[in-house]
C-alpha cells in the first residue's frame, strides 16, 4: 500500500511539474498574437498600444477593449468612423484585415486585451468564426 501511495505521489507530482512547464492556451496566444501585432498593427497602434493622437486610437479605451463582437468585427471589416476617446477624436481609416484567419485575429486580439495595462481576457476562435458569420 504505501509503495502504491509513493508511486501515485510521485506521478501526480511529475504532472503538476510538467504542466507548470507549459504556458497555457492564452499565455500562447498572447505570443502569437504579438507575432500579428508586430506585423499589421504595431505600425499604426504603436510598440506601447498608445496609438498616434488625433490619427489612430490608443489600444488601452476600455469601451473598445471590453467590447469583444466590436473589436472582431474592426478587425474584419476596418473602421472609417471618426470616433472620440477621453476627449480625443481620431479620424484615422483603419483597412479591414479579413485575411487574416481566424485563429490570427482572436490571438492579436488576445494579445491588445492582455497588453498595455489591459487584463480583458481570451477572443477564442469560435467567437471570431460567429461574427464573420454574420452578414
Amino acid at each position: 500500500m504505501k509503495k502504491i501511495f509513493i508511486v501515485t505521489l510521485l506521478i501526480v507530482t511529475t504532472f503538476v511539474f510538467v504542466l507548470a512547464q507549459q504556458p497555457n492556451s492564452i499565455q500562447q496566444s498572447v505570443m502569437r498574437g504579438k507575432i500579428v501585432y508586430t506585423k499589421y498593427c504595431l505600425s499604426c497602434h504603436q510598440a506601447d498600444g498608445g496609438g498616434v493622437p488625433k490619427l489612430n486610437p490608443p489600444l488601452t479605451a476600455e469601451e473598445y477593449i471590453n467590447d469583444k463582437n466590436k473589436m472582431i468585427q474592426i478587425v474584419l471589416k476596418g473602421m472609417t468612423d471618426r470616433i472620440a476617446i477621453d476627449d480625443e477624436k481620431y479620424s484615422n481609416n483603419m483597412a479591414p484585415h479579413n485575411d487574416l484567419t481566424n485563429q490570427q485575429i482572436a490571438d492579436v486580439l488576445t494579445y491588445v486585451r492582455n497588453s498595455f495595462g489591459n487584463n480583458a481576457g481570451a477572443v477564442t476562435v469560435a467567437e471570431v468564426q460567429a461574427v464573420r458569420n454574420k452578414k
